[in-house]
C-alpha cells in the first residue's frame, strides 16, 4: 500500500494535465499512487490519461462514461484513495516542489494530532506565467484547528487554499466533500477536517494555483453562489467563534459579523436561485441570534459608514492580506 494517494480530478483541461501528472511524477517522494478522474471531458483528455497510464503503473486512470458533476468526481476520487495520506492536485494546477509530497507527508508524520497539511501558493495566469504568492495562515508550523476555523470565519475567507494546496490524513475525510455546496466545498471540508485535528503549515509555495476564465471559482462568483454558502457555512460552525478562546456571543464585533454574513447574502442572492432552503434556514438561525432590532441598527451603521470606508480605500489603496509580490529570484515557476 502506498503512503500517499494523488488525486487529480478533471474537466476539460488536456491543456493543463500533462503539467499536473509531471509535477507529481518528478517527485523526490516516490511512494505514491497516482489516481485520475476525468469527468466525460470532450477536449481530449482521455487520450492523454491512457497514454500515462500505460507508461507508469502507480497511475489509475478514469474515463467517466457520463459528466458526474465537480463534487462528485472529487468524491469519486476519494473513494478511489488506498494510501492513509490524501494529496489533491487538480487538473489545471500542479505541484511547485520537488520536494512537496515529501515535505507535507512529514509533517503529518511529525504531528500526529494534525488532520491536514497546507502550504502557501503560487500563483499563475492561464499562460503559465508567475503573477504572486497567497499565504493566508503567516508563519510555518503547527496551528490549532479551532484558531484556523475561527480566522476564516472572521475573514469571511478560505485562508488555508484550495485542494492542490493540501494534503489530509483520509481517515479524517471518509465523509467525503459535501455535495450540497457548489463554491465554498473545500473550506467546509477544511472545517470538518480541522474540527477533528490540527493543521501543519508551510509558508513556502509547494503548489500551483493557476487563475483562468473557465475555472469553477469564477463561473460561481458569476452566479453570486458564494455568499450564500457563506452564510450556511458560518451557522454550521458558529460556536467556534464563540468558545475556547472566542468572544461573547453578545460583543459587539460580533453581531456586526452576523450582520455582514446576512447582509450580504441578501443582497448578492435577491436576483437568482441561490437562497435554497437550506441558505434561508441558516439566514432565520443567525438572524435569531442577531436579533432584528441588532440587525436594523447594524444597516444603520453600514449605511453611514461603507460610503467613508469605500473612500479610504480609494483614497490609500490596502494590500489584501495573504497577498504577497514574488521576489525577484523566485519568479520562476519552480522551488
Amino acid at each position: 500500500m502506498p503512503k500517499v494517494s494523488v488525486l487529480i480530478p478533471t474537466y476539460n483541461y488536456a491543456r493543463f494535465l500533462p503539467e499536473a501528472i509531471a509535477s507529481v511524477l518528478e517527485q523526490d517522494f516516490r511512494d505514491f499512487e497516482l489516481v485520475i478522474g476525468d469527468d466525460a471531458s470532450p477536449d481530449g483528455s482521455g487520450e492523454i490519461l491512457r497514454d500515462y497510464a500505460a507508461r507508469d503503473p502507480r497511475i489509475r486512470a478514469q474515463v467517466h462514461p457520463r459528466n458526474l458533476g465537480m463534487v462528485a468526481n472529487w468524491n469519486w476520487c476519494l473513494a478511489q484513495a488506498r494510501a492513509p495520506y490524501v494529496k489533491f492536485v487538480f487538473g489545471d494546477d500542479r505541484l511547485n516542489s520537488r520536494q512537496a509530497l515529501g515535505r507535507m507527508s512529514v509533517a503529518l508524520d511529525t504531528h500526529p494530532r494534525a488532520t491536514m497539511a497546507a502550504s502557501s501558493r503560487l500563483i499563475l495566469d492561464e499562460g503559465s506565467n508567475p503573477i504572486e504568492i497567497w499565504d493566508g495562515l503567516g508563519s510555518a508550523g503547527l496551528k490549532s484547528g479551532a484558531e484556523v476555523i475561527r480566522r476564516c470565519l472572521r475573514a469571511d475567507r478560505n485562508l488555508v487554499g484550495e485542494p492542490s494546496a493540501v494534503m489530509f490524513r483520509r481517515a479524517a475525510g471518509e465523509r467525503g466533500f459535501d455535495p450540497r455546496l457548489r463554491q465554498i466545498v473545500d473550506e467546509e471540508m477544511w472545517f470538518h477536517l480541522l474540527s477533528a485535528g490540527d493543521l501543519v503549515y508551510e509558508s513556502d509555495p509547494l503548489c500551483v494555483f493557476r487563475r483562468h476564465g473557465n475555472q469553477q471559482t469564477v463561473l460561481n462568483r458569476e452566479a453570486k453562489v458564494t455568499s450564500a454558502e457563506s452564510l450556511v457555512l458560518l451557522a454550521r460552525y458558529l460556536g467556534y467563534l464563540t468558545r475556547d478562546g472566542g468572544e461573547r456571543l453578545d460583543s459587539f464585533s460580533l453581531r456586526r459579523l452576523l450582520f455582514r454574513y446576512i447582509y450580504y447574502s441578501r443582497k448578492n442572492t435577491r436576483r437568482d436561485g441561490a437562497r435554497t432552503p437550506e441558505v434561508l434556514q441558516a439566514e432565520e438561525q443567525l438572524l435569531a441570534r442577531l436579533t432584528p432590532r441588532w440587525y436594523a441598527l447594524c444597516l444603520l451603521l453600514h449605511r453611514v459608514g461603507k460610503p467613508l470606508e469605500n473612500l479610504g480605500r480609494h483614497l490609500r489603496p490596502v494590500p489584501e492580506p495573504g497577498r504577497r509580490a514574488l521576489p525577484g529570484s523566485a519568479r520562476s515557476p519552480a522551488v
